[in-house]
């Protein structure tokens, strides 16, 4: 009777993806919904009811606002697993690997440092110095009540919760080779190249009225 052989997988077997964790302003996300009906109710009344050169005025505003709106409220994430972290901001999307990231710092705006020491601002988790004293205020009252009960565990604002999520997750992986790479950015000519051509037309309509 025999025992079969059983072969370890090889070495170079090549690990499953993990999950991104996705990080967003809710804030943000309400603005730009918010924003973008404003823009599009303004908008459609002007071209259907305006005459003369207000409806292309109207088109060209449109083509340039919708963009940059969405760019700065709906766009922007950050997304993380086990390898690397990816920032999308209003224009530029970074993809940083663990190995190259030296830091997570915040401040009055939350910035991930990479090892030579360029910085990329989180967008997607913007500071709230508001959240902040409504959590430091929390907790005072909180105390005044518990008096000497054991202290419960300190409160955070969300965007610093992110953070810590985010530190812990650059602490918890070693430097090894699905960590490792080089910084890559990639500019989002999707946003710009509408933006752009609306800012193009208009400042035509403007300069020709």
């Amino acid at each position: 009777m025999t025992t079969p052989d059983h072969q370890p997988p090889p070495p170079d077997a090549p690990r499953p993806e993990s999950r991104d964790r996705i990080y967003r302003s809710p804030a943000g996300l309400a603005g730009g919904v918010l924003l973008l009906a404003i823009i599009g109710w303004l908008g459609i009344d002007a071209l259907v009811s305006a005459h003369g050169r207000t409806p292309w005025l109207t088109l060209a505003a449109m083509i340039l606002l919708v963009p940059l709106v969405s760019a700065f409220t709906l766009r922007p994430a950050v997304y993380a697993n086990e390898d690397r972290l990816r920032v999308r901001n209003p224009f530029r999307v970074i993809v940083l690997p663990w190995g190259a990231i030296a830091s997570l710092r915040s401040g009055y705006s939350n910035e991930v440092v990479t090892t030579d020491g360029t910085k990329y601002q989180l967008w997607a988790i913007p500071v709230s110095l508001r959240s902040r004293k409504r959590v430091a205020r929390r907790q005072a009252r909180g105390a005044d009540r518990r008096g000497r009960l054991a202290p419960a565990a300190p409160a955070r604002a969300q965007a610093d919760q992110a953070m810590d999520d985010l530190r812990e997750l650059a602490e918890a992986h070693p430097a090894t080779e699905g960590v490792q790479g080089a910084v890559s950015v990639r500019w989002a000519y999707e946003v710009m190249g509408p933006a752009l051509a609306g800012a193009v037309v208009l400042a035509i309509l403007l300069a020709v009225g």
